[in-house]
């Protein structure tokens, strides 16, 4: 779950925008394009590995627990309200159809 307490976000998120800011400004000249999958990728991955040095399979296991919950989390928090506003704006699917 992503809500800690304001102190740990104060010392965080300077070094978040930081790196996001770094990440933007790198890969157009990178790649030629605004693409930030593969960078982002990358920058979750070394983030998940130099603070969990991971040595076992319990180690794994929790990160997936961490990817997991992330991804709920946005699924929860940002794609569900873009999906509710689609719906508004273009309508709904039809779903008695599938399941009259």
């Amino acid at each position: 779950m992503p809500y800690i307490k304001q102190r740990y976000r104060d010392v965080l998120d300077p070094a978040i925008g930081e790196l996001a800011n770094r990440m933007e400004e790198a890969c157009p000249q990178l790649y030629g394009v605004s693409d930030l999958s593969g960078p982002l990728n990358y920058s979750i991955t070394r983030l998940l590995l130099e603070s969990l040095s991971p040595k076992r399979y319990d180690d794994f296991n929790r990160i997936i627990g961490i990817l997991e919950c992330v991804k709920q989390e946005v699924y929860r928090k940002a794609i569900v309200l873009y999906e509710e506003e689609k719906i508004k704006s273009e309508g709904d699917i039809d779903w008695s159809s599938s399941y009259g």
